[in-house]
């Protein structure tokens, strides 16, 4: 049977940041129309699900893994081409100057991203980012790495790597390309408001231009982890400091 490179495409979306970016925009229309509007809205990452510990920490360890499966479907597909890391840009000779450079990155990206997140916060043009919502857990810095390491593989993996790998194998532009990847990962990030649709719009059209010039997935991975370290886990001391 003939493989189509756009139908597979869709099936991953569709089994991960794809049914995202639905779910994302309905958060947004529920928000937008409820009695509080936008502004008196609140998103919460990394809730807790359950009193017990024990049982809260299987359902941290369950968000962490299952999300992870439509990456394995991606290296499963790609491995059928030949090498999954090769494809998506991931060389070992070169992990210690990718990491460097995910560094640079994230002073570049994630400073100007937390000034518009409290600028659009005064104008209400966003939702209130509950950040550490299992806060007096044992486990609970180790639980945050393992999320901000889960987003990173999940979103740079399909909404950058597979994403240009499939759709340049339907012949479009690198621009078109890097538009699509940018404006992908600014719908599913719809459920933050208006500023989360201007941020990661932004940090998508950066993150699809290193890609198509680099080639290489490693400083973006390296660069969203760590900006997802510091809003996890700097990030509510940070908020509490500045009185958010």
């Amino acid at each position: 049977m003939t493989r189509r490179p756009g139908i597979e495409l869709l099936l991953v979306l569709g089994v991960s940041l794809g049914a995202s970016a639905i779910y994302s925009i309905l958060s947004l229309l529920r928000n937008i129309t409820s009695e509080q509007g936008l502004a008196g809205s609140q998103v919460t990452l990394n809730g807790s699900m359950a009193d017990n510990p024990w049982i809260d920490l299987g359902y941290q360890l369950a968000g962490f893994v299952l999300p992870l499966v439509p990456v394995a479907l991606v290296v499963y597909l790609l491995k059928l081409d030949g090498s999954a890391t090769a494809q998506l840009g991931i060389v070992r000779q070169k992990l210690a100057k990718d990491t460097l450079f995910g560094f640079y990155l994230t002073v570049l990206i994630g400073l100007p991203g937390i000034g518009l997140y409290l600028l659009a916060r005064a104008n209400g043009l966003a939702a209130e980012v509950v950040i550490d919502a299992i806060a007096q857990r044992w486990w609970e810095v180790p639980i945050l790495l393992l999320n901000a390491a889960e987003a990173s593989i999940l979103e740079e993996t399909i909404v950058v790597g597979y994403l240009f790998i499939q759709l340049r194998k339907l012949r479009l532009s690198e621009t078109a390309i890097i538009l699509i990847s940018a404006s992908l990962r600014a719908v599913y990030h719809l459920y933050q408001g208006l500023a989360g649709l201007a941020g990661n719009f932004i940090m998508g059209i950066i993150f699809g231009f290193l890609y198509s010039r680099l080639g290489r997935l490693t400083p973006l991975l390296v660069a969203h982890f760590l900006m997802d370290v510091a809003v996890f886990i700097a990030g509510p001391a940070f908020l509490i400091w500045i009185g958010f």
